[in-house]
């Protein structure tokens, strides 16, 4: 399996999730402006990492942790320089001398590579990358005993949440740097792009992030010099080693006129491509193309997590458009029934398909009837062998021309139903008929939807749809459970802003309080809309998607019918008043 995309559509955690559920091996490149990291994966557990700071080193780590004192690192590195050929890692220095035991060096290990983690975890822009065929050691941890092949387990979301609970109080304190090491001169090594903001389990995309073990590394490999030439240059001879130099020089020309990153100040992207190939060359074409006309994407050559990044695109209101290529003689019947399937769980997905004219003539009609939004006519190494470079130069900027004019689904028409519920409102006149409607017009739209009335210092939960029964059985008795408004939430933040909220919350007071009474929905994107009665909130409807994938709602509806309820509850007061 390899993959690449951007961090700013697939959160880290989320990739680290995908190899360990697939089990697979490989370098996980990470790269941003502040430069590269490096994960490295065996059997779907890590083994190693890399710190973009170089001089972050297990030494540091060891002398921080009271392991060993200034003079013993000292020691041990005049004998690592004095070794020559027969060099070893400092951590195998330290443990043949004695100076530590294999636990306590472990430990070491994995504080670095928590550090690691949490560094690149907080990288807001940004691409990944897999290469299952790097697994190259450096020099300077080439090197491990026999004694030293241990293997520990560690639970992933521990290390995070621990990590997360460092960088908390760091900022706090205000020495978030003291966290990451100087260099030699002294000077302070700044984190990688890390605002003054706090840092949350949200930002980090550890909201539902289910328990992973992990081994702890034998050995570390070292941090590579990224060279976007080079790196085309590898893509192509591995991809078409039967060309010629001149034709794979005239192909890695065109990926580096490509390869300039997108203008800055354009809009934000609207859609989410991701690419299930074989094709490793199509791949880093069509993925070099994205970067640069701004679009995010994914590609992959397993299905395998494709559910994963589809529910990220729509959970950041982005449309995804699913790439199925198929290759040359494949009659494509998986890929018709992968297409009915995916269509039949996201409504709102377009897939297209790319293939030479052998699989357009053959399945071509087949493909589209299967819910194929279309078939583009992709270059062909086996059908045209001696114009496939000067095609595929031709086709990756037709193809992102194609890919930034295809436009989302109109959503569901919710006029009629948002017509009704405004009539509704006119014969309404108590905040709990009134609240009502709003419940039953959020049913419509989401999954689950709850009736929460504000008391002093606290919510009380009301009727609900979807959350005790079906959706169909309309709603439920009042719940009756309450949930604190002392405590920083998003309920908190709408009803001191008078504002709807709709996005991605995972705060205490859902995770820990709310969802062990309802449960947790599968996506933690959820909306919260306040009904307000004389400038003061008296009620919130809670709604998420449930067990079902993320979709784009028009929320501008739900705002307008609130503010319609407002103004009828407002009625008498006014009339009174005159």
């Amino acid at each position: 399996m390899s993959f690449n995309g951007d961090l700013e559509h697939i959160p880290l955690v989320d990739v680290i999730q995908l190899l360990h559920m697939t089990g697979k091996s490989g370098v996980l490149h990470l790269q941003n402006p502040k430069g590269e990291s490096q994960l490295v994966f065996r059997d779907g557990f890590f083994v190693s990492a890399n710190h973009l700071n170089n001089s972050v080193r297990i030494g540091k780590v060891l002398v921080d942790m009271e392991a060993i004192s200034v003079e013993t690192l000292n020691q041990a590195l005049t004998e690592q320089r004095n070794a020559g050929k027969n060099r070893k890692p400092l951590i195998a220095t330290l443990i043949e001398q004695g100076l530590i035991d294999k636990v306590t060096a472990f430990k070491g290990l994995e504080k670095l590579i928590e550090m690691t983690i949490v560094e690149v975890l907080t990288w807001t822009s940004g691409s990944f990358s897999l290469d299952v065929s790097d697994m190259n050691i450096s020099d300077e941890y080439r090197y491990f005993p026999e004694k030293l092949q241990q293997e520990f387990l560690l639970n992933a979301q521990s290390i995070l949440l621990e990590s997360l609970r460092i960088y908390d109080e760091k900022l706090r304190d205000g020495s978030l740097y003291d966290l990451f090491f100087t260099d030699q001169a002294g000077v302070p090594s700044p984190s990688s792009g890390l605002a003054s903001a706090d840092i949350t389990a949200e930002l980090l995309g550890l909201a539902s992030l289910d328990e992973i073990s992990h081994k702890i590394p034998e050995v570390f490999i070292g941090l590579k010099d990224h060279d976007p030439v080079a790196e085309h240059r590898r893509a192509v001879t591995r991809a078409l080693p039967e060309m010629t130099i001149d034709q794979q020089e005239q192909l890695v020309n065109f990926l580096v006129t490509i390869s300039t990153p997108a203008a800055t100040g354009l809009a934000l992207p609207v859609t989410a491509v991701v690419l299930l190939t074989q094709n490793e060359l199509f791949s880093h074409a069509l993925s070099t193309l994205c970067k640069q006309i701004n679009l995010f994407m994914f590609s992959s050559d397993e299905e395998a997590g494709l559910d994963t990044v589809i529910e990220q695109s729509l959970s950041r209101d982005l449309h995804p458009v699913l790439i199925i290529d198929i290759p040359h003689g494949d009659a494509g019947t998986a890929s018709l029934a992968l297409v009915r399937q995916k269509t039949a769980a996201y409504p709102s997905i377009s897939i297209v398909f790319a293939a030479c004219n052998h699989f357009w003539r053959t399945n071509g009609m087949a493909a589209l009837v299967a819910g194929g939004q279309s078939l583009i006519p992709r270059p062909c190494g086996n059908c045209h062998k001696t114009s496939y470079v000067s095609d595929i130069i031709k086709f990756i900027p037709l193809a992102g021309e194609y890919l930034k004019a295809i436009t989302p689904q109109p959503p569901t028409d919710l006029n009629p139903d948002f017509i009704a519920a405004l009539s509704q409102l006119k014969s309404r006149t108590t905040p709990p008929e009134i609240t009502l409607v709003l419940l039953r017009f959020a049913a419509l739209q989401f999954e689950r939807a709850l009736t929460l009335v504000v008391a002093n210092t606290e919510l009380i939960a009301e009727k609900s749809i979807g959350i005790t029964s079906e959706k169909i059985d309309g709603p439920s008795p009042p719940l009756m459970f309450k949930l604190p408004l002392d405590k920083q939430s998003v309920f908190q933040d709408v009803i001191k802003k008078h504002m709807q909220y709709f996005g991605q919350r995972s705060d205490l007071v859902l995770t820990d309080l709310l969802y062990k009474q309802i449960g947790a929905p599968r996506s933690p994107k959820v909306m919260v809309l306040p009904l307000i009665n004389r400038d003061k909130v008296i009620a919130v409807i809670y709604a998420d998607f449930g067990a079902k994938p993320v979709y784009p709602p028009q929320i501008n509806l739900m705002a307008a019918l609130a503010h319609c309820a407002g103004s009828i509850l407002d009625n008498p007061l006014y009339l009174k008043n005159l």
